[in-house]
């Protein structure tokens, strides 16, 4: 699932296609993306035709576009959504499921293969969609409260690892910028959150950030075709993963062979040496 890297990558190749743009017209090409809205698919072309975006917006790993009249289309990626700017004759992806219509001429695709993912009318929803008001800032959130986030963390009894995927502590971290970052924080998965020390938890905040603004500045992490940015093009981060997905191969510190195993229904990679 994209991470807070991929997401903003989306964001950021969307804003200067999307901001002040007015809706045309919204064809619903699968129902499942828009099973959110309870009213159905024609329902939500008919809703949102006529409107216009403000810019792009993301907490974490939820991305939405505000309406200039104060709602809000709130999107999830899921496992598989992309989001592609083309020209409205362009042969249409295998999986597209719903397009708009702009006014300059372009038509923004939601592609989506697993379907996993979906779009959703937020009433009111601008500023801040009440469906993610519960997410906790992300590390990049001007208005984050670092001292506050550091007690948080302390504050909780589970492992390191999972408390960084508590996307209710702070969002946009998943599984592999996890093992990135504890990685490069020296610190085990496994550490209970509330024995470390008020310098142990930042030195994985400021490992997780640094890490995030590295993928960022490479467009993401790809590991197939289905985490594109919306001219199509993927990620590069996983030419520099340390750990993720490196299992038995050696620790770029240390050389110690790399370590998989299994973790809350996926898995976990460290260096048991670096990592103790």
């Amino acid at each position: 699932m994209p991470e807070l890297p991929e997401v903003e990558t989306v964001r950021r190749g969307l804003a200067p296609a999307l901001t002040g743009r007015r809706i045309e017209r919204v064809t619903v090409l699968h129902p499942r993306p828009v099973r959110r809205h309870l009213a159905g698919g024609d329902d939500f072309a008919a809703t949102l035709a006529g409107r216009s975006f403000a810019e792009p917006r993301r907490r974490g790993k939820y991305l939405w576009f505000p309406l200039t009249d104060g709602d809000a289309v709130l999107a999830h990626l899921g496992m598989s959504g992309q989001f592609r700017l083309d020209a409205p004759g362009a042969a249409l992806q295998r999986h597209a499921r719903v397009l708009f219509d702009l006014d300059d001429g372009r038509q923004l695709r939601f592609v989506d293969q697993r379907m996993f993912g979906g779009l959703s009318l937020s009433p009111g929803g601008a500023d801040l969609p009440a469906e993610v008001a519960h997410i906790g800032r992300d590390l990049f959130d001007p208005e984050l409260d670092v001292d506050a986030l550091v007690g948080r963390v302390r504050g909780k009894r589970s492992g390191i690892k999972r408390v960084l995927l508590d996307q209710t502590v702070t969002s946009g971290i998943g599984n592999i910028y996890a093992d990135e970052a504890l990685w490069a924080a020296r610190m085990h998965y496994a550490a209970s959150a509330n024995e470390l020390s008020e310098a142990d938890v930042r030195r994985v905040l400021d490992a997780a950030r640094a890490t995030m603004a590295e993928a960022l500045s490479q467009g993401g992490t790809s590991f197939d075709a289905l985490y594109v940015n919306v001219n199509g093009e993927s990620g590069y981060f996983d030419r520099s993963l340390n750990v993720y997905g490196r299992t038995d191969l050696p620790c770029p510190r240390c050389g110690t062979p790399i370590v998989r195993e299994p973790f809350m229904n996926r898995s976990t990679h460290y260096c048991p040496v670096c990592q103790r």
